[in-house]
């Protein structure tokens, strides 16, 4: 082997390896998207290896957002024109969930006259957060929870909320956890406040009783 093509093999696995190791997901594509090379991040957001993406269009991988995207890129590919293009994308984690992202294609080869491959690197959006419950969701409580938020804001222990509503200790402690968990809070002070703020308990009324009264 003469110098020359040794020193290009070595600078092309210098490069694989570099590839590989690059923590952005990153492809190889041919023309019309089919992936010839994918690193591990990119494979991962497809729950697969990087040989199981070799020759999968990526298109299909990574469903664009809008159609009309792809139709200027494709275009402007048959031009050979060597801009970046951008394609907002979305696809299923491997752990389920939709992700959302954008894929950023640069025309890559050694001549200009040369049919050009496409690097093609995902730029991952962060997560996003479930929506809130809406607060009149929130409010929503069995008329059983309401007179044990009721008695708890009275300062009653569980067993006396238990002899009170007729419900065994583990009852109670059933309905405060479960309370607890959709309002978020972290123990009984804060769930009595979260219940008078979000109208559950009558303000200004003592003994404390659900609002619309009952209690």
């Amino acid at each position: 082997m003469d110098l020359a093509r040794q020193e290009a093999v070595t600078w092309r696995n210098r490069a694989l390896l570099l590839f590989d190791r690059v923590a952005m997901p990153v492809a190889v594509c041919d023309v019309y998207g089919a992936v010839l090379l994918a690193n591990p991040a990119m494979a991962a957001e497809c729950g697969r290896t990087p040989g199981q993406l070799r020759g999968r269009d990526v298109l299909d991988l990574f469903s664009p957002r809008e159609a009309t995207q792809v139709e200027r890129i494709a275009e402007a590919l048959r031009l050979r024109r060597r801009s970046r293009y951008q394609v907002s994308v979305r696809w299923r984690a491997p752990g389920g969930g939709d992700r959302y992202g954008e894929l950023t294609a640069d025309p890559v080869s050694d001549t200009a006259e040369d049919t050009p491959a496409l690097l093609v690197m995902l730029r991952v959006e962060p997560e996003r957060a479930p929506s809130p419950t809406p607060p009149v969701e929130q409010a929503r409580v069995t008329p059983m929870e309401a007179r044990v938020l009721a008695l708890l804001a009275a300062g009653a222990t569980t067993a006396r909320a238990a002899r009170e509503t007729g419900l065994t200790t583990d009852g109670v402690t059933y309905h405060l956890r479960r309370l607890s968990s959709r309002w978020g809070a972290s123990n009984r002070t804060e769930l009595v406040a979260r219940a008078y703020a979000l109208g559950v308990l009558a303000p200004g009324v003592w003994p404390p009783e659900a609002a619309g009264g009952g209690a």
